[in-house]
């Protein structure tokens, strides 16, 4: 096989022999060869002229494509296809060779009578294509090498591309967990915050929300079991149809009733359940209720850290038909409440395997305040202070939601 490339491929291209060949100098020191031919000769040929080129190639030889079908799979480097094979050949054999070997460059030979095949192989994904009796082993090489870095050029794009399709995603998802918060007549002043764990690209589903209404400020802070994408949109709902039941007047005691029924209706799986708290505070009150659904007990912040004791029932979800309790704490103005979701108390405590938990987080909470850090940045220092316990970056999202009684 006297290989040359056609015209089109040429561009006055400097010989890759030359040492002042960028690509020769390139990232691309050796290349994986699947080499998909039936003629002995043309594979022969192939093996002998990437010998006396520059390129290290790693050639595996396979004659059909049901041998090549053992490989496609796994393969990364390059394959170097003949369209024309005794068990398939043309279009076909070639988009079951870019399906299946999706993380390989596909270079395809084809006889010159047939051309025409080699643009429309490009035209289908193919990065390249030779004609038979028309290279030599130095475009060879090169074009094995081109299609090589073309590869992977195409796929840091993709990823790329998927990267900001998960940072839009994220932002919208964000939205509907992390709303602005309806305060407006209310006695509380909040202050808000989120960080991702680092295990995700997606928001998880992590939620707070807080309105006043008819002179009774309700606030809520839930964390969606599980991680993902359909965590996430079940947090979105459970957020957004919360607020819209306490909005639309529903009765205080009727509001998280309804809400289990809606986590139940639109949860992906069965076993997705939600740990919740919340507090309802009437104006001129000192005393809100509190209703606990598996959650992290809120601490009550004054001149030292209270943490809010509450008998928690089941997760929402989990035991439907389960009384709900409500009890009722102190909480005197001047003092700030501070709800969060679990992915502070799961922190570990130093190198060992024991959680922080709330007691833990209590201690941490109460050295950042007396060491005069302010309620408005003491979300980011507990963050800091819960990853410096943990060694490292905390596995799961931290939500917290602080509002000062300010009446």
């Amino acid at each position: 096989m006297d290989i040359r490339k056609t015209e089109h491929e040429s561009l006055n291209e400097p010989d890759p022999g030359e040492t002042g060949d960028p690509l020769l100098q390139g990232s691309v020191e050796s290349v994986d060869i699947l080499l998909i031919e039936d003629d002995p000769q043309d594979a022969f040929l192939v093996e002998e002229f990437l010998a006396d080129t520059a390129l290290s190639a790693n050639i595996t030889w396979v004659a059909t494509l049901a041998e090549a079908r053992q490989h496609l799979t796994s393969f990364r480097g390059c394959v170097l296809l003949d369209l024309n094979l005794p068990d398939a050949g043309g279009m076909d054999l070639l988009r079951e060779v870019l399906t299946s070997a999706t993380s390989a460059a596909v270079v395809v030979l084809t006889g010159l009578d047939d051309e025409h095949e080699g643009v429309a192989a490009v035209a289908a994904g193919a990065q390249d294509y030779l004609v038979k009796g028309h290279v030599d082993g130095s475009l060879l090489a090169r074009s094995l090498r081109y299609s090589v870095e073309r590869q992977r050029a195409d796929e840091n794009a993709r990823q790329l591309r998927e990267a900001e399709l998960y940072a839009r995603e994220n932002m919208r998802l964000e939205r509907g967990l992390l709303p602005q918060l309806l305060l407006d007549r209310s006695p509380l002043t909040p202050r808000s915050f989120y960080r991702p764990g680092r295990k995700r690209a997606l928001v998880g589903g992590d939620f707070f929300d807080a309105v006043d209404k008819d002179g009774t400020t309700h606030v809520i802070v839930g964390d969606v079991s599980g991680h993902g994408p359909d965590e996430a949109a079940l947090g979105v709902c459970l957020r957004i149809a919360w607020r819209a039941l306490v909005m639309g007047g529903v009765p205080e005691e009727q509001l998280l009733p309804a809400l289990e029924e809606i986590l139940i209706s639109e949860r992906a799986q069965d076993e997705m359940y939600a740990t919740l708290c919340q507090i309802s505070l009437d104006k001129d009150s000192e005393d809100p209720r509190i209703r606990l659904f598996g959650h992290p007990p809120p601490l009550v912040l004054t001149d030292r850290v209270v943490q809010v004791e509450a008998v928690p029932r089941p997760p929402l979800g989990l035991f439907p038909e389960a009384e709900t309790r409500v009890e009722r704490f102190p909480f005197p103005r001047g003092s700030t409440l501070m709800l969060y979701t679990d992915g502070l108390v799961d922190a570990y405590e130093g190198s060992g395997t024991e959680r922080l938990g709330v007691a833990g987080l209590s201690r941490i909470v109460e050295g950042v305040l007396g060491s005069g850090v302010s309620i408005v940045d003491l979300p980011e220092r507990l963050v800091d202070e819960a990853e410096s316990h943990n060694g490292g970056p905390l596995q799961d999202d931290v939500a917290m939601l602080l509002v000062t009684h300010g009446e």
